[in-house]
């Protein structure tokens, strides 16, 4: 982060605090309870993103192209509500309300970078079922471990690349007057705001990204499921349409859990309260990696089938050892 600031010259001073104050869910009442619910989530979320995990590694059936987004997802969410939850309890909870200015631009990068990996990799499973259902006699080529791999690497590069320019941006900023973040974590919206100094830089790149991380997937994801219905009409039984559309359903739960708490915050922001507009975004942050990996055991044949022998395994082995 450093390059930002020689890139403008050894004489500029920036005035950075020594620590911001993350002030999100004070006043809210009765939110103890939240905190209970946010733990709960997160127990939730790490025993069932670690589960998918471990079935697509120990099941050699599971390793095809398709599940190499799945456990990139399932491997996000473990990630990301790691990174959120724990620091959002020890905040408010314990009221370590200060938060040192270094490590609130570390928790703004991993927390961006998940969220922004999370809608990203929903464009990768789209790419999966679109070439799976418009072409599916070219699948096997279309979609290999090399093309998945790539797709979602170069994912990862951009990603970590927006969000650490996100991040060094701020580092230009001097903060001489309020170090209130009126959010649940280090949002990068709240603290270019507080800045004393031109902040046009931080506030271009962030709507920049809002469109690219979260408006360009949605249209993406939108298009290719106009292709994919389009597709469907085209197949003369009912019943073959009823089971090519099930293979989308998991995907498409994945999208709506994701993207329509956020649209729904953006679009009536002006009337919600301050308070419900932090529940709703936080509520944004943590129910998808909850849900995830629930709904890809419930709906997936292939891992509903595997976790079935894998608890059978393990039954029989409890057998072996009390007999």
């Amino acid at each position: 982060m450093d390059l930002f600031n020689s890139a403008l010259g050894k004489n500029i001073t920036f005035v950075r605090p020594a620590y911001f104050i993350v002030r999100g869910f004070i006043g809210i009442p009765n939110v103890d309870y939240y905190y209970i619910f946010l733990l709960f989530v997160y127990i939730v979320s790490v025993v069932g993103n670690t589960t998918v995990m471990a079935l697509i590694y120990l099941d050699h059936n599971l390793r095809t192209a398709k599940y190499v987004a799945v456990f990139n997802l399932a491997f996000v969410d473990l990630l990301g509500t790691t990174a959120l939850v724990p620091k959002v309890i020890d905040t408010f909870l314990f009221n370590h309300y200060y938060v040192p200015y270094n490590e609130c631009l570390t928790f703004l990068f991993f927390c961006f970078t998940c969220l922004s990996m999370q809608a990203l990799n929903l464009v990768a499973l789209c790419y999966d079922r679109l070439v799976a259902i418009m072409f599916p006699l070219h699948y096997q080529i279309r979609v290999t471990h090399k093309i998945m791999l790539s797709i979602i690497l170069s994912f990862w590069l951009f990603a970590v690349t927006a969000v650490l320019t996100a991040a060094g941006l701020l580092t230009r900023l001097s903060f001489c007057g309020s170090v209130v973040i009126d959010s649940y974590f280090c949002d990068h919206g709240q603290i270019y705001k507080l800045a004393c100094n031109d902040n046009t830089p931080s506030l271009i790149l962030g709507n920049l990204l809002i469109v690219i991380i979260l408006w360009v997937p949605l249209v993406i994801i939108m298009s290719s499921y106009v292709c994919i219905g389009h597709s469907l009409v085209k197949i003369s039984t009912a019943h073959e349409r009823v089971k090519a559309f099930k293979t989308c359903t998991a995907h498409l739960s994945l999208v709506a859990i994701y993207f329509l708490p956020i649209l729904i915050t953006f679009i009536k922001t002006v009337n919600v309260h301050p308070n419900a507009r932090i529940i709703n975004l936080s509520l944004a942050s943590v129910i998808p990696p909850v849900l995830n990996p629930i709904i890809y055991v419930l709906q997936t044949q292939e891992i509903k089938a595997s976790f079935r022998k894998l608890l059978k395994s393990r039954k029989q082995n409890i057998l072996k050892i009390l007999f």
